[in-house]
């Protein structure tokens, strides 16, 4: 059963953009998003209808575990950062991974975009419930992996208390290197 406790499905936040709106990255240097990693997943995001949003990223020769094939652990990590942009642009609050459970019923060959479909399953007080499919190279192509996970709601003091200290003052020092998405500080 998912989620497996009782949830609601918040509505999505007021300041969400529009569906079929282009996302940016969260975090320049981010390794799933970010415009800076040169070998990372450079996912990008849109928004969708209702409690969706949806991604995608190109598998490259740098993502290969077997010859040819995207490495288990590197999906998974795109299924994170798909995941994780739909908590974060549906709710606007910061959370992190609490679980990531992954399935994967096909090979995804180097070259092929997987079009990832996340949704925001429902809430349950600090508990944020997400689920995915991914599909090779198109929207109604075939699924390649599904992946479900457990955020957990925090407060921007844990970025701060646990990030490494010139990570956090190259940011103070160039805000633009967070995406333009606002998040709610204090619900």
């Amino acid at each position: 059963m998912w989620p497996p406790v009782a949830v609601e499905l918040p509505e999505r936040h007021e300041d969400t953009p529009a569906p079929g709106t282009d996302l940016p990255p969260h975090y320049a240097y981010c390794f799933g998003c970010g415009d800076r990693q040169e070998d990372g997943l450079h996912l990008r995001a849109s928004v969708g209808e209702g409690q969706r949003i949806r991604s995608r990223f190109t598998v490259t020769e740098a993502h290969q575990g077997a010859p040819g094939l995207a490495h288990g652990g590197l999906l998974a990590c795109a299924f994170d950062e798909a995941l994780g942009t739909t908590v974060g642009n549906l709710l606007r609050r910061p959370a992190v991974t609490g679980r990531l459970e992954t399935d994967f019923l096909r090979p995804v060959p180097v070259g092929t975009t997987l079009v990832i479909d996340a949704r925001l399953d429902g809430v349950a007080g600090r508990k944020v419930y997400v689920s995915a499919e991914g599909r090779i190279d198109a929207e109604d192509g075939p699924v390649a992996v599904r992946a479900r996970a457990l955020f957990v709601l925090v407060e921007l003091k844990h970025f701060i208390d646990n990030g490494r200290a010139e990570d956090l003052r190259a940011v103070a020092a160039d805000p633009s290197l967070l995406g333009s998405r606002p998040v709610e500080l204090n619900p």
